[in-house]
């Protein structure tokens, strides 16, 4: 949790850098990026350090090199040990001219942050400024993952809330339900193929820490953690730098977040590769053809990038592998052929577990189109008996641009610390979701469909051209309402006649005074 202290610094300096000529907080946040970055690379060599000192023997690894760099300046003062403590002005010169062209050569050492490091830029305008954001992320506690995951967190807020590049962030909420609903697993290998901010990557590690408290005690489950786990793609460098970089302040060493155009690029190395996909795909319209990848188009032939991005999921799970995605809600009921074709393979050839209905406002305020999660399993061989489908009419928060939460912080996400009345599960449905999701073969399945869940049959689905809308199934319970004798009736009209023509003599009577 961060302190009050800490929130209040990032204000500040957001604030600063707005004054000081960097307007974009997107470039604020790229340029705490690299500082974090090298803060960690020096703790790195502090260690190797230390275990040398230990055991009395040379640094098996040295990240800064002995000596100077090109420019002359001794590759110790490129350290954040050193350089925190210079002059506002010194400091500026060194992370400028030679700590900057130092990070950009760090490519080759093979980790995933140091590939997104080699087109890094210095902006920061002025020695002040410079100063005052190095003095704030000294105070950071960067032993502890829990602050510096919760410090990005707040900065990656801070975008959303200033209207840039939100659209790439999922609501937390979200995501932790999305992550919950399919409850990974030590062994999983998960992969987000649109990963952003790599908000999905970083929920699912934080799941597994809580739900497996021993997972980094076992040799082989620590080095699957951190080395084999999660895999993200991206085609916009910023976002693969500023994943990367929430990655390893959430506590994983090397993960697999690199550049790659999803609906682009053939996949054959990556071909039933994951176990569970987690996925928020921009649906940006439709692509040529000719930009396409030949594997998705012989999935499904279609323009559509909502469509293509279900094909890159089922060309990327394992048989048996599961997702949790995203979708428009026009995947759901839309009526081409590659539409209803896609339906169908997913009921008919694969496992379609659930449907859950967002609320209209979930995006807001970045988009205000319908949205569902869909779940299923990758199985080739059918497996559809029913399909669970939940309509959730709230999140926990407004569903106005403003998204405001409706509750205390311990009663908003999937999991509140203490259970919820009636009236907060009006406000925030999650948890009612997660609880009926893990009964959806059991006692979900006697739900009418006036309920907020029921299950429908696959024989049902069927018979309904593959939609998959919840409107299309639930039904709405009618109140009934007490209708009038008709002689009653008659009888009113006939007072109310000859109470309109009382009036009518009244005014008449007036009007010839």
């Amino acid at each position: 949790m961060l302190t009050g202290e800490i929130r209040s610094q990032v204000n500040a300096i957001w604030d600063a850098c707005w004054s000081g000529g960097i307007s974009n907080p997107m470039e604020v946040l790229e340029q705490i990026t690299y500082l974090l970055f090298i803060r960690r690379l020096d703790d790195a060599h502090t260690r190797e350090e230390s275990m040398a000192a230990l055991l009395r023997k040379p640094m098996a690894t040295r990240i800064f090199p002995e000596g100077n760099d090109p420019k002359g300046r001794p590759y110790d003062d490129l350290r954040w040990s050193r350089f925190k403590n210079f002059s506002a002005a010194e400091m500026h010169t060194v992370v400028g001219e030679h700590v900057f062209p130092f990070l950009r050569s760090l490519g080759g050492d093979g980790s995933t942050y140091a590939q997104h490091m080699k087109d890094a830029r210095y902006t920061i305008p002025t020695a002040g400024l410079l100063s005052r954001i190095v003095d704030m992320l000294d105070h950071v506690p960067m032993e502890d993952r829990d602050t510096k995951g919760d410090l990005y967190e707040y900065m990656l807020g801070k975008i959303a809330a200033a209207g840039q590049n939100g659209q790439f962030r999922t609501p937390r909420h979200i995501i932790k339900l999305m992550v919950a609903l399919t409850r990974p697993t030590p062994k999983d290998i998960i992969c987000d193929p649109a990963s952003g901010t790599c908000g999905f990557l970083v929920a699912a590690g934080e799941y597994l820490r809580e739900q497996y408290p021993d997972l980094l005690n076992d040799f082989e489950t620590r080095t699957h953690f951190h080395h084999g786990m999660f895999h993200g793609y991206d085609f916009d460098n910023t976002m693969l730098r500023i994943g990367s970089m929430n990655m390893a302040l959430h506590g994983v060493d090397n993960p697999d977040i690199r550049y790659k155009d999803s609906l682009a690029q053939d996949h054959a190395g990556d071909e039933e590769k994951y176990s569970l996909i987690l996925a928020n795909p921009p649906f940006a319209g439709s692509l040529d053809y000719e930009n396409t990848a030949k594997d998705l188009l012989s999935i499904v032939k279609t323009k559509k990038t909502e469509l293509l991005f279900l094909a890159l999921f089922l060309r990327l799970l394992k048989p048996g592998g599961r997702a949790a995605v995203i979708v428009p809600d026009g995947v759901l009921f839309g009526s081409s052929k590659a539409h209803k074709a896609l339906r169908q393979m997913l009921v008919e050839e694969q496992k379609l577990d659930g449907v859950i209905s967002l609320p209209a406002g979930a995006f807001k305020p970045y988009a205000g189109v319908s949205t569902a999660i869909l779940l299923f399993t990758k199985t080739n061989s059918g497996g559809t008996d029913h399909v669970w489908f939940y309509d959730m009419q709230a999140d926990g928060w407004s569903l106005d641009d403003k998204r405001q939460p409706l509750l205390d912080e311990d009663k908003l996400g999937p999991n509140p610390a203490q259970p919820l009345t009636e009236a907060e599960h009006a406000k925030n449905n999650l948890p009612d979701a997660l609880a009926r999701w893990s009964q959806r073969d059991g006692s979900e399945r006697s739900n009418p469909r006036t309920a907020q869940s029921f299950c429908v049959p696959k024989a049902d689905i069927a018979a309904q051209g593959y939609d998959l809308s919840i409107n299309r199934y639930k039904e709405v319970v009618h109140e009934a309402v007490e209708h009038d004798h008709p002689l009653d009736i008659l009888a009113k009209l006939k007072r109310l006649e000859v109470e309109i023509q009382i009036d009518m003599a009244e005014l008449e009577g007036m009007l010839s005074k």
